[in-house]
């Protein structure tokens, strides 16, 4: 059959998509990958057939506010669920900023272009990353099955119900919904009609391990975590175990705003482990190398290594809790330090701390010495690590992406409105 994987153009989220579209081609089946052009290197890089659709967004106003504490919604948490807190205005607010700000931003430009090479290839099954709308729209002028893969706890989904359940106990004059209204309006062009299954996907692909699977009474299909990190090379140095606890740092490319300003600096977090008999790897570019007064003896800085395979010869990681290293550090179980605050980032940090895997902090209320004494205790602390394994167990009993190829042909064949294409 044939399969089309879709993500806006955005690095990590496509990793994610890429160990399935592997699976299905070792199977046997065709696969291409559409997204906007700058994401097209990437793809191609990753071994899969591009298809470069529509424009590049634009979507980095809507990130730069998420990266700025001072921003004009301080107060939005994506994965807020106490009843006090989520009312409506806070529900319909939370529909209102994402809409415009994000899902439009990145589908529009590419959900025209998307449709027609769907109508051209005709997919039988569409598989589309959680933000990428554009995806749903053209299994549904097609009549493909479609389904999302996650790439961390599904937050987006819980908005939306806990936003349904708010939109429902208003009058019905005041039922606004922006997510439906902008998904009725792209779909009325191309003749089809809105239901929430174009949100929901008709099944969801779920590589999170099960006790970080949050309930939402969706058909979920559990898949392991593979971890792929693009094109990279394993250091020389990486080849040989380590004769000191390692410890890795990354705090990805938002670290000079998320922990800048009135927040410890990164020359502080590297300082504050310098007198420990550990190993420290951090993961820096070069801009963020300058902001070091210098580097300790015991600290390695590189530019780059993959997670897959650093993690396994370490003994903890301080990160801010993006989706791949998250991933992938609970694969390799490694305790986790978290220094979080953005979008699912705090949901999963306190998931972690709950499971006993690992600590969690916010960054505006971090000190070096803090830092210190989190990494000692990590370090000393049996549990966190007999946690983390725990973590590690879960992840590897799912099904990997090549034992889950006949299930979601079997889904397709269920799903699908129309006969399959011969491939060949």
């Amino acid at each position: 059959m044939r399969v089309l994987f879709t993500s806006f153009a955005h690095n990590t989220h496509f990793y994610t998509l890429a160990p399935l579209a592997w699976a299905f081609r070792a199977a046997g089946h065709e696969v291409t990958v559409a997204s906007q052009p700058s994401l097209t290197d990437t793809i191609t890089q990753a071994g899969l057939p591009a298809v470069p659709v529509g424009v590049d967004h634009a979507v980095q106003e809507f990130e730069q506010r998420q990266s700025n504490r001072n921003s004009e919604h301080p107060e939005i948490n994506f994965a807020e669920t106490r009843p006090e807190i989520v009312t409506w205005d806070y529900a319909l607010g939370l529909q209102s900023m994402m809409t415009p700000l994000m899902y439009a931003k990145v589908n529009d430009t590419m959900v025209d272009d998307l449709v027609e090479f769907a109508r051209q290839w005709q997919p039988d099954l569409v598989i589309w990353e959680p933000f990428t709308y554009a995806g749903a729209v053209a299994a549904r002028v097609t009549g493909a099955a479609h389904a999302r893969l996650l790439w961390g706890p599904d937050v987006q989904l819980r908005a939306r119900k806990l936003f349904l359940q708010r939109q429902a106990e208003q009058p019905v004059e005041h039922r606004d919904d922006p997510l439906a209204e902008w998904l009725t309006w792209t779909l009325d062009r191309y003749g089809c009609t809105f239901d929430e299954e174009v949100v929901t996907g008709q099944w969801t692909i779920d590589s999170t391990p099960e006790s970080t699977r949050l309930p939402l009474d969706q058909h979920v299909v559990p898949m392991r975590y593979v971890p792929y990190n693009g094109t990279s090379v394993i250091p020389d140095w990486l080849r040989e175990p380590p004769k000191r606890p390692r410890v890795c740092l990354t705090l990805g490319v938002s670290a000079r705003e998320v922990l800048g300003g009135d927040a410890v600096s990164i020359s502080d977090l590297i300082e504050a482990t310098a007198d420990l008999d550990i190993e420290l790897v951090a993961t820096l570019d070069a801009s963020q190398r300058d902001l070091l007064a210098s580097v300790p003896d015991n600290t390695r800085i590189v530019d780059f290594v993959p997670m897959h395979a650093l993690l396994p010869t370490c003994s903890a990681i301080i990160y801010h809790g993006g989706a791949g290293t998250w991933s992938t550090a609970m694969l390799a179980g490694v305790p986790h330090l978290m220094l979080s605050e953005q979008y699912d980032t705090v949901l999963k940090a306190e998931q972690i701390e709950e499971l006993g895997a690992g600590l969690f902090i916010r960054p505006n209320t971090l000190t070096a010495q803090g830092l210190r004494d989190m990494v000692v205790r990590v370090l000393e602390e049996p549990s966190f690590r007999a946690a983390a394994e725990r973590l590690r167990q879960e992840v590897l009993a799912e099904p990997t992406p090549g034992e889950l190829v006949p299930v979601l042909e079997r889904l397709t064949a269920e799903h699908r409105t129309r006969p399959e294409v011969p491939v060949g």
